[in-house]
């Protein structure tokens, strides 16, 4: 199960840092969503069906998500002003694939 959801978000990781033209605002919240949804979704199941694991560790790595997720959309809605929108849009997709990649390690040390 972790293979397949991993293959699911790799290729939202994938598909957010290759947007070579300047994406639509709707689009990039959809690709966060996306991202976010599936890795909340992966720390449901090892809540459930892994070796116990303590909570404590489990909430603090879901509310990162929840965290990143506010951010980003918060961001994607209110740009930086004075800044370039194609180089603010740059950045935030790599903050998010930075952010999104340390996520999936605090869920690796889970497992």
């Amino acid at each position: 199960m972790w293979h397949q959801r991993k293959m699911l978000i790799f290729d939202g990781i994938y598909n957010l840092k290759n947007i070579t033209t300047m994406a639509k605002r709707r689009e990039l919240k959809k690709g966060i969503n996306f991202l976010c949804g599936e890795l909340f979704a992966e720390c449901v199941a090892i809540m459930h069906y892994q070796k116990p694991t303590p909570q404590e560790d489990v909430d603090n790595v879901m509310t990162n998500i929840l965290k990143l997720q506010d951010d980003m959309l918060n961001r994607v809605s209110h740009p930086e002003p004075g800044m370039k929108a194609k180089a603010y849009f740059k950045k935030l997709r790599a903050d998010m694939v930075g952010h999104t990649e340390e996520i999936v390690e605090q869920i690796k040390a889970l497992l």
